[in-house]
């Protein structure tokens, strides 16, 4: 255990959506558990919206759902990395010091559901900063089968952008809109997830591949970052330009990373006949597919996506480290634990265009 018995922490009060940065006790592992001495965690636009009380958490009735299990107060943050700081009561498989990620959710794999292989549907899922306190603080607890290892060749600021960031987009890409080689791609919102969605769809051979925005910087990291093309989705020649940029083909994959009624009605259009459609963004808007006899007859599929399975975040960090994916300049910024409010409100005002923002509770 650390020499010190406390530390600082974000606390967020989550019935009233008012946070502060309070010294908390640092928690003491239990028997199938790891402390983790945070080295850095992402700043995320759902870590916005806890904390604006956007997602109405004390509300949430939905079936399953980790927002039922949300405590009155808890720690933000939940792209962590850092290192192994203690282990908990007949731990094995850890040393202190150990370089890992604490996957932002942590399946018990004891119940019925984790025995069929299903992790992420587990419904004793423990989702950091959701039911159980997150990154932004000096230390976090961990389930001691969840964290990942990271190669000492990987710095752990560009590490902290595979759990969530990275692996959402990967996630959305290769499970759930299953991109095949050759199919056109279509992106809305080139953001911290948009970005990598645009990165992961070059890599499993996307093409084309067409990026929206209505940033002219943002549309141009698109096209850095290898969108074949990118557009701004208010142009009132959009359908004839992507008509024309997909060979009259329109889409056979589109990514929502907004999750607002404009981008995910705009993805839906622009989706083929047989085409998948895949809201990725969350936000608290009501969206509509259309009549049933226009979607019936059109045939397309509109998918939901939630983050990535940990064997998925484990694939990652091997690509990171090999360099098949460059997120070295995907950190927008860093920002200490008590400048917290700062990239907050860089994140909330889109200041510079960040991509991700990155909490150091060690400066």
């Amino acid at each position: 255990m650390p020499e010190k018995t406390t530390m600082r922490a974000h606390r967020l009060r989550t019935r009233e959506a008012k946070w502060t940065i309070e010294t908390v006790p640092i928690p003491v592992p239990g028997p199938d558990q790891v402390l983790i001495k945070v080295a850095f965690c992402g700043i995320c636009h759902s870590d916005l919206s806890f904390n604006s009380g956007a997602f109405e958490v004390a509300n949430d009735q939905t079936s399953g759902s980790p927002l039922r299990r949300v405590p009155e107060v808890v720690t933000s943050g939940h792209e962590v990395t850092g290192t192994i700081a203690a282990l908990g009561p007949g731990v094995t498989g850890w040393e202190i010091g150990d370089r890992v990620i604490a996957p932002t959710g942590q399946p018990d794999h004891t119940c019925e559901v984790c025995r069929t292989g299903v992790f992420e549907d587990c419904p004793n899922l423990e989702v950091l900063a959701v039911t159980k306190d997150g990154g932004w603080a000096e230390y976090v607890l961990s389930r001691a089968i969840a964290p990942i290892r990271i190669p000492d060749s990987l710095p752990l600021d560009q590490a902290a952008i595979i759990p969530d960031a990275l692996s959402t987009p990967y996630g959305a890409v290769v499970n759930t809109g299953q991109v095949k080689v050759g199919e056109a791609v279509g992106v809305w919102g080139i953001g911290g997830v948009g970005t990598h969605l645009v990165q992961v769809a070059r890599l499993v051979g996307a093409n084309p591949i067409i990026a929206f925005d209505i940033s002219e910087e943002t549309r141009q990291r698109a096209l850095d970052r290898g969108a074949d093309f990118a557009f701004d989705s208010r142009d009132p020649d959009l359908e004839q330009k992507v008509m024309e940029a997909t060979g009259g083909h329109m889409f056979d994959v589109t990514f929502d990373a907004v999750g607002i009624k404009p981008t995910f009605t705009q993805a839906l259009a622009f989706t083929r006949n047989r085409g998948r459609m895949i809201a990725v963004g969350e936000t608290m808007d009501e969206v509509s597919i259309g009549t049933t006899l226009h979607f019936g007859v059109s045939r397309k599929q509109v998918r939901g996506h939630l983050g990535c399975p940990n064997e998925d975040v484990e694939a990652l960090v091997k690509l990171v480290a090999a360099g098949r994916l460059d997120v070295s300049q995907s950190i927008s910024n860093v920002v200490s634990l008590e400048n917290l409010a700062d990239g907050i409100d860089q994140l909330h005002h889109h200041t510079d265009n960040p991509i991700r923002i990155l909490v150091n509770p060690n400066l």
